[in-house]
């Protein structure tokens, strides 16, 4: 099995700007030098430097003579209630499929690739009706050769979901969604996803357990383990088999923690010895069912 983590770069909200914004170039590159090789941004100015990223990763490729094709680069379409309307990627008076084509471009460009790995909607727009539209593009992408895969974030609603599945040609491969207790751990979403082979790509993963992750049990395990709470909760996720943490650190020893239990992972080992401990752990984290 092939474990994978991603590193998400989301680096300012509302109106809290940290600074991080024009570090990204440089913290991409931090995190490929420590091993990562999946890369989660979006063409959103308002909360992600798209360009920095596409500037991070080619320096970092450079730099340890990398291939294209040895790095999975993921976007996405942020319809305009999620854009800033003075910063925006594309003309809202265009139609929807112009507004994705536009934004596609943009991505292509600011990313410095001929293509996408996985290209995702950042959020359901209104209506199924509208949804469909713009996923209709998205598939054109597909057949283009212009992007891989497609999926879709911020999709809580199983029924939507299901419609959204069973009405696309192509079908959606990721979802990915906030990972905490209010949204019960998207635990009939997740089932969707294992009975149809789309990867749960996990993000808060780490922020909204912080209090689980503070439990004595948690703590007694991962130091059994050798490794801290945080890696363990993303060991538990992969051990799933179908879940994909997203990492959004920008500390470059976490980012080398985040790699570490991916290569032990993929190395053999095992940090579940079976069902019932999976089980357990995800009690300690309020989780209904795995």
């Amino acid at each position: 099995m092939k474990f994978e983590l991603t590193i998400v770069q989301i680096f300012c909200h509302g109106n809290l700007i940290t600074g991080k914004e024009t570090r990204t170039a440089e913290l991409v590159s931090q995190a490929i030098h420590s091993g990562f090789r999946f890369i989660d941004t979006a063409c959103q100015p308002k909360h992600y430097n798209e360009a920095g990223v596409g500037e991070g990763w080619t320096t970092a490729a450079k730099e340890l003579h990398l291939d294209r094709s040895d790095l999975f680069l993921q976007t996405k379409f942020t319809p305009f209630s999620g854009q800033d309307p003075n910063r925006l990627p594309y003309n809202p008076d265009d139609s929807l499929p112009d507004q994705v084509k536009t934004s596609l471009k943009v991505s292509l460009k600011n990313l410095q690739t001929t293509y996408l790995d996985s290209l995702v909607l950042h959020s359901p727009l209104h209506t199924l009706e509208e949804t469909m539209s713009v996923w209709q593009t998205m598939e054109s992408f597909v057949d283009d050769g212009k992007v891989k895969q497609l999926g879709i974030s911020n999709c809580y609603d199983l029924d939507f979901f299901r419609s959204l599945y069973e009405q696309a040609r192509v079908k959606p491969k990721v979802l990915q969604n906030r990972f905490h207790q209010e949204t019960n751990f998207d635990t009939a979403l997740r089932a969707f996803c294992k009975e149809n082979g789309v990867t749960y790509q996990s993000f808060w993963t780490l922020t909204a357990n912080r209090h689980a992750l503070a439990s004595p049990e948690i703590k007694e395990w991962s130091m059994r383990m050798d490794l801290t709470p945080q890696q363990l909760m993303f060991a538990f996720l992969m051990s799933l088999g179908y879940i994909t943490p997203l990492s959004g650190t920008t500390s470059v020893k976490h980012m080398a923690h985040d790699v570490a239990i991916m290569e032990r992972m993929e190395g053999g080992e095992t940090f579940f010895a079976d069902q019932d401990e999976l089980r357990r752990f995800a009690q300690l984290l309020g989780m209904p069912m795995l």
